[in-house]
């Protein structure tokens, strides 16, 4: 009996070692990149302007501070935020603070966002007609599919006379399109994927495009018919870390990206300011 008991607790030790060490295995790989490199972050980023301000700072300016930016490009507004809850990257570079707020109370993200780097203004633009008042009853409205793009896209017709908008926050297609109230020209949405919204302007009268997927598809701001008020705009673009996670690495990319370096380049590069730093 007495051999029993002690081969038992010999068991019993050997077990709790083995799991202690698989914990102490495990917490110390959340503190790494995931790279796996103490010197190189990896950023989930739209491919313009975000990655092209990163290949910048990766360029010219990183390397001053002893870290490199492993960039992965996404063309949507889903995978980048997936990327980063599964660990496949350090952080993300591409959306809004309204943005990140809807995504995260629909998916559950705990994520956390870093300062205002710069507005995209998000524009009308068209292949049919020069001027908003040109279009007619019926007329199609090309749009973006995500509920809160759709917020800004709204808004911007609605500034423009086009629609008459609800009294209420998140505004979607579905609260104007069948209402003769506030949709008096009974305009036609068609819904589209982001980085479609620019081929579907074959398609379609109009297309309220954003500014990221308005560059990637070779347009340029003023070709825009109008745009959205850069004015106390609050869909600024901003640095995305998962909470509680801000490492040395996204301290210093955050700190590199608001730098006087970056807001030169952004200046430079988008003289149109098709892109404005918010810094």
């Amino acid at each position: 009996m007495k051999i029993r008991n002690i081969l038992a607790a010999t068991t019993a030790l050997v077990t709790a070692v083995a799991l202690t060490g698989c914990g102490s295995s495990n917490s110390g790989q959340e503190g790494k990149s995931a790279s796996g490199k103490s010197d190189t972050i990896v950023v989930a980023a739209s491919p313009t302007p975000h990655a092209q301000i990163l290949k910048f700072l990766n360029k010219e300016v990183a390397p001053k501070h002893g870290y490199k930016i492993d960039i992965k490009e996404f063309n949507d507004y889903v995978q980048p935020n997936e990327a980063l809850k599964t660990h496949e990257v350090d952080a993300n570079y591409f959306q809004t603070i309204p943005f990140l707020n809807n995504e995260s109370k629909q998916r559950g993200y705990k994520f956390e966002p870093g300062e205002s780097l710069h507005l995209e203004p998000v524009g009308i633009f068209s292949k049919k007609v020069k001027n908003v008042n040109d279009l007619k009853e019926g007329d199609k409205v090309g749009i973006i599919q995500d509920v809160t793009n759709q917020d800004r896209a709204l808004r911007l017709l609605g500034a423009q006379g086009l629609i008459k908008l609800p009294k209420k926050q998140n505004l979607a297609v579905a609260d104007v399109k069948n209402s003769k109230e506030f949709n008096p020209k009974g305009l036609v949405f068609q819904e589209v994927d982001g980085p479609q919204l620019v081929r579907s302007l074959a398609d379609v009268d109009i297309a309220v495009i954003n500014g990221n997927y308005a560059q990637a598809g070779g347009l340029k701001q003023s070709e825009a018919i109008a745009l959205e008020s850069t004015e106390n705009n609050p869909a600024t673009n901003l640095l995305v870390w998962r909470k509680g996670e801000k490492s040395e690495l996204v301290k210093k990319l955050e700190k590199d990206l608001h730098s006087k370096e970056v807001k030169d380049f952004i200046e430079k590069t988008w003289p149109d300011k098709s892109v404005i730093p918010a810094f």
